[in-house]
């Protein structure tokens, strides 16, 4: 009768035969691609065909039945300080193309399909925030950038990409403005899926989720404003350099075919409030008030 040596994962079958012709045991490795050294360097020995099947039917069992399977670990927090996450400043809403790859009209996870909004003008939602951490750090977002646990960032299932959002815990009060660059929470009771330092700031990293109002910014006309107009491309320059310290923006040169050619502007700015403020603190600096115009 011929004996069959069964292990724990099904594709390993060894069968056992008393008339199993003997066969040199270096052959066998060759024919297994098996690493043993000992048995290797032993290139007289011979074992019968039970003795042989046996021992390598264990190292299999052993080798590749026994290891554990990988168990991905748990989301969380990152295991070391990274700063006061609860004083980053909240990122400045701004005009953005919308992601190449975030924004397909529908998509599946799980079996349920979800459809991805033209626009984000006037959404307002109330319901549980959750917050996704280091699990997570590095991987691709919907967005296609990597995600960032130590930014304010979120995960929204139907909001295009980019879209900023104000986010206020319902709980205490604490506010933040983050950036939706991904999609989620795929979970029916939850709205938005913030980063962990979304969590940090709005103060609910240690109890996991909470209740918040989630307020999308209204897509605005952007402006710029003109500073000057030159002869000669050194008092420009000059110009250019003064107002990006004075004002922080990014002030650039330009030149035109009429006279004289070389402007000094900003922008694009978002809102004509924001272009004001910018105009009265160049006023107020002895530069002149600047132009302001729609592109």
């Amino acid at each position: 009768m011929t004996g069959r040596l069964v292990g724990f994962c099904p594709e390993i079958r060894l069968l056992i035969s008393p008339q199993a012709p003997r066969i040199s045991s270096v052959d066998f490795l060759r024919k297994r691609g098996h690493p043993c050294p000992t048995l290797a360097r032993s290139q007289n020995a011979t074992l019968s065909g039970r003795a042989l099947v046996t021992f390598f039917g264990w190292c299999l069992l052993v080798s590749a039945c026994q290891t554990p399977a990988y168990v991905e670990p748990p989301d969380g927090p990152p295991t070391g300080g990274h700063g006061d996450l609860s004083r980053l400043p909240d990122p400045v809403p701004r005009q953005e193309s919308k992601s190449r790859y975030g924004n397909p009209a529908a998509y599946s996870v799980n079996g349920k399909t979800y459809h991805v909004w033209e626009s984000a003008a006037g959404y307002q939602a109330t319901g549980l925030a959750s917050w996704y951490g280091k699990k997570f750090h590095g991987r691709r977002t919907s967005s296609g950038e990597p995600f960032d646990m130590f930014k304010l960032t979120a995960a929204h299932k139907s909001l295009p990409i980019p879209t900023y959002v104000r986010i206020t815990n319902l709980q205490n009060g604490r506010k933040t403005v983050v950036r939706v660059n991904d999609r989620g929470p795929f979970v029916d009771d939850r709205i938005i899926d913030l980063s962990y330092a979304a969590a940090v700031k709005l103060g609910f990293a240690d109890v996991g989720t909470t209740r918040v109002r989630v307020e999308a910014f209204e897509r605005q006309e952007e402006f710029y404003l003109q500073a000057g107009a030159f002869r000669r491309l050194e008092a420009a320059d000059r110009l250019q350099r003064d107002l990006q310290r004075l004002t922080g923006e990014s002030a650039y040169v330009v030149r035109m075919s009429q006279d004289p050619p070389y402007r000094v502007r900003l922008g694009p700015v978002v809102g004509e409030k924001e272009a004001k403020r910018l105009q009265a603190l160049i006023t107020s600096a002895n530069y002149g008030q600047p132009i302001i115009f729609r592109q």
